[in-house]
């Protein structure tokens, strides 16, 4: 079955711990509208026409891996060549969310995109995408001064999807339970 970009498999915080992140990604993500604050662990991810045929091999994690918390506090960035940037927040301890991904990936091989970067799967949560070099490093000086570190404890991670137009926004349709 082919990928679709209007699908991914994602950790998101408890929304009554959005506000501080949506204050940041208002002003600096493009993203802002499209997609709720998030982890990716599989994007391009399965239609959701096969959503409720997959939620049954993906309930078997319930088993394999505990809910974990995490840690939201350091302020980093990709570079993508040309003077653009992509902030982020590092979640920590990252281990976890990468044995996660990787029991997701066994489970559906082909969805490894986010595997294919230069340095491999990065877990993080994107706020935000800036142009030049010297602008990054004094928004992210200026955020993280301002910035107190946000905790959350992972319980479930989701298939979300969005209809394959313009303005459409995700949506959550799955929540995969992991073992308490």
């Amino acid at each position: 079955m082919s990928k679709v970009y209007t699908s991914a498999v994602v950790i998101i915080p408890p929304k009554e711990k959005w506000a501080s992140l949506q204050e940041i990604r208002k002003i600096y993500d493009r993203q802002f509208h499209r997609w709720m604050p998030h982890i990716t662990l599989l994007y391009p991810f399965l239609p959701k026409t096969l959503f409720s045929e997959l939620e049954k091999n993906f309930s078997k994690i319930y088993k394999q891996i505990k809910s974990f918390e995490i840690s939201l506090i350091r302020i980093m960035y990709f570079h993508h060549g040309h003077q653009n940037y992509t902030m982020w927040l590092d979640p920590e301890p990252n281990n976890l969310i990468i044995e996660l991904q990787a029991k997701l990936i066994k489970i559906i091989p082909d969805c490894d995109d986010v595997n294919k970067h230069k340095n491999g799967f990065t877990p993080h949560l994107s706020i935000g995408q800036i142009k030049g070099k010297k602008k990054l490093y004094k928004i992210i000086q200026e955020l993280q001064n301002q910035w107190n570190e946000l905790l959350f404890e992972v319980k479930e991670f989701y298939f979300i999807f969005r209809e394959n137009h313009k303005n459409s926004k995700f949506q959550i349709e799955k929540q995969i339970p992991l073992k308490i």
